[in-house]
C-alpha cells in the first residue's frame, strides 16, 4: 500500500502519519530491523527474567522486590508500545502509522514511562524506610500498603498518559509528516497549526514540576539513606545497604540523563540525525540497562537468576 504525502488543515480528514525516521534504503531498513529486534529480544528478556526471579523465589516475595518487578513490567510495556510497530515498517517497507495507532502510541508511552519514574521514586522511599527506620518498616511498607501504592501508580500514570494523548490531539494538525521513527510528543507538536498545542505545553510543564518534585525526593532520600549506612558499624552491613541501594541509584540516573537529553538539546530546527539520536538514547537504554544493573548489582537477584536458569537447565537435561 502506497502512502500519500499530505498537508492537512483539518483534523477529521486526517486518517495516517508518515514515519520519517531513518532511510528509505532496503538494505538500511533491513539492518534496522535486525537492530531493533536483537534489542527488543534482550530487553524483554532481561525484564521477563527479572520477573520470573520474583514470581518464583520466595526470597525475593519483599516490597522492594515487588516494585522491581513493577518496574520490570513497565518496561516490557514501555518498548513493545515503540518498536513492534518499527520492525514491522522496516521489515515491510512501509512507513506509516494509523492516527489511532499514534494516539495508543503517546497515551501508552506516556502511561509506562510515567509509571517508570513513580515507581523508581517509591522504592528510594522503600530503601529509606528500610535502613533508616527499620523498627517501623513492617508497619509502614506492609502488603496492604504496597498494593495500594501499587494501584495508585498504574492509575495516575494511565491518566497522565490520557491526558497527554488528549492534549496532543486535541489541536488539528497542518501536516502528518512526523520526523522520527515514533509517534513522539515533542515531534507531533510541530504539525500543530492552532493554539490548542498550548494545553499539551501546560501538560508536559506540569509533568516536569511533578518530575522534579521526584527527582528532588530521591535525592533527599538518598543523602539520609548514605548518612544512615556510613553509621553501620559493621562492614558487612554496610555492603548489603550499599548493594540493594546502588542498583537503583544507578537506574535512577540513567532515566533522568536520558530524558533531561532530549531537552537539553535545541527544542527547534535542530537536525534530524540528533532529534533521532536523543530519541534513541531515552527510549531505547533505561529498559535495557535495568535487568542488567539489577541482575549484575544485586547479589539477591543474581543469586535467584543463577538458581531457576540452573534449575531449568537441569530439566531439560533430565528428558
Amino acid at each position: 500500500m502506497q502512502f500519500k504525502e499530505q498537508n492537512l488543515k483539518n483534523l477529521s480528514s486526517l486518517t495516517q502519519f508518515l514515519l520519517l525516521g531513518f532511510s528509505k534504503d532496503c538494505e538500511m531498513q533491513v539492518s534496522l530491523f535486525t537492530v531493533f529486534l536483537i534489542y527488543y529480544l534482550v530487553a524483554v528478556g532481561g525484564n521477563l527474567l527479572i520477573i520470573s526471579a520474583v514470581v518464583t523465589n520466595r526470597h525475593l516475595h519483599n516490597p522492594m522486590y515487588f516494585f522491581l518487578m513493577n518496574l520490570a513490567i513497565q518496561d516490557v510495556g514501555q518498548v513493545s508500545v515503540i518498536f513492534p510497530k518499527s520492525m514491522a515498517n522496516s521489515l515491510m517497507d512501509i512507513r506509516y502509522i494509523s492516527y489511532s495507532g499514534c494516539v495508543a502510541q503517546v497515551l501508552f508511552y506516556v502511561f509506562f514511562a510515567t509509571s517508570d519514574f513513580f515507581f523508581l521514586t517509591v522504592m528510594a522511599y522503600d530503601r529509606y524506610v528500610a535502613i533508616c527506620n527499620p523498627l517501623h518498616y513492617e508497619m509502614l511498607m506492609n502488603k496492604k500498603v504496597c498494593l495500594r501504592i501499587t494501584a495508585t501508580i498504574w492509575t495516575s500514570g494511565f491518566l497522565h498518559g490520557v491526558l497527554h494523548a488528549g492534549g496532543t490531539f486535541a489541536a488539528p494538525f497542518c501536516s502528518n509528516i512526523v520526523n522520527q521513527f515514533f509517534c513522539e510528543i515533542p515531534q507531533l507538536m510541530k504539525l500543530v497549526c492552532s493554539d490548542l498545542y498550548l494545553i499539551e505545553v501546560g501538560l508536559i510543564l506540569l509533568g516536569a514540576v511533578l518530575a522534579g518534585g521526584c527527582f528532588i525526593f530521591i535525592l533527599v532520600t538518598y543523602m539520609h539513606i548514605f548518612t544512615a549506612v556510613l553509621k553501620i558499624p559493621s562492614m558487612h552491613g554496610r555492603q548489603k545497604a550499599f548493594s540493594t541501594c546502588l542498583p537503583h541509584l544507578l537506574v535512577v540516573s540513567i532515566f533522568v540523563f536520558t530524558v533531561c537529553s532530549v531537552h537539553i538539546k535545541p527544542s527547534t530546527n535542530s537536525p534530524l540525525y540528533l532529534d533521532l539520536a536523543t530519541t534513541i538514547l531515552y527510549s531505547m537504554v533505561p529498559p535495557l540497562m535495568n535487568p542488567v544493573i539489577y541482575s549484575l548489582r544485586n547479589k539477591e537477584i543474581k543469586k535467584a537468576l543463577t538458581e531457576m536458569l540452573c534449575l531449568r537447565y537441569s530439566s531439560v537435561n533430565s528428558f
